[in-house]
């Protein structure tokens, strides 16, 4: 009987794995590099050993850069505040109506006629008229209308004391304010004649406040009936000039003049 001489395939393949090899060896040894890849390894190959380690040392610099600013930090000088233009200057404050420079303007009302002013260039509202031509005959009556809100002052001046006669009534007894009580007597004592001028009047309308400014105004125009002269100077102080303020009528939907109802939104 014949044997089966014939190699198994594990056999086999260790037989043919040292032609493969030898194989592929061979290949690649008839394989030749291109231009530029030798060109490149023989740059590598010639490249000088300082020129590589200078290259690396550059590439490793940034980041050790940080550290050496570290250790060299010295403290800075503080920075130094910007100064505020015109600091060092010191303001002036001069009050409306004052001449600071002394030049001595003339200053002028509402009617173009010119103010009077004392010596030290301000405004003496204090200091009576000095001359007054008013006529003390003891038959004199000087009559005038005054007026302030709704109320109406019918003024009658003759000599006398400086006595007021209000509707019958003394001039603390019909206006118990004191506030008010100076404001009807500055009339006379402008023009220095409270002692020496009565007051009889007959008010009606208003309340006590518009009356009171109603009696001065009336005796301020009677003034002016009986001197002409008076009036720039007590026009300058404000006694001539008629009140025109009143109390703003209501409007229809509104609870007053302005105010408006609540809103309510639901």
């Amino acid at each position: 009987m014949a044997e089966n001489n014939t190699p198994s395939n594990s056999e086999q393949g260790e037989v043919d794995e040292p032609d493969r090899i030898a194989a592929e060896d061979a290949v690649g040894a008839q394989e030749q590099p291109t231009e530029r890849q030798q060109e490149r390894e023989q740059a590598i190959v010639d490249e000088p050993v300082a020129e590589s380690e200078q290259r690396i040392a550059e590439a490793a610099a940034p980041l050790s850069a940080p550290e050496s600013d570290g250790e060299d930090d010295t403290p800075e000088a503080p920075r130094a505040k910007p100064e505020i233009p015109g600091a060092d200057l010191t303001p002036d404050i001069v009050l409306e109506g004052s001449d600071p420079l002394g030049r001595g303007e003339v200053q002028y009302d509402e009617d173009g006629e010119p103010i009077p002013q004392s010596a030290d260039g301000e405004e003496s509202f204090t200091q009576p008229i000095a001359d007054t031509a008013i006529s003390l005959a003891a038959d004199a009556r000087y009559r005038a209308t005054g007026k302030r809100k709704t109320a109406v002052a019918r003024v009658i001046l003759k000599p006398g004391t400086g006595a007021y006669t209000v509707n019958g009534r003394t001039l603390d007894v019909h206006f118990p304010r004191l506030t008010l009580q100076r404001q009807i007597r500055q009339a006379l004592e402008t023009v220095g004649l409270e002692d020496k001028m009565d007051v009889v009047a007959s008010l009606h309308g208003g309340g006590i406040s518009a009356q009171g400014g109603a009696l001065r105004h009336g005796i301020s125009r009677a003034l002016v009936e009986a001197d002409p002269n008076l009036r720039s100077e007590l026009k300058r102080r404000g006694f001539m000039t008629r009140d025109a303020r009143v109390k703003e009528r209501k409007k229809a939907g509104f609870k007053k003049a302005r105010k408006r109802p609540q809103f309510s939104k639901r």
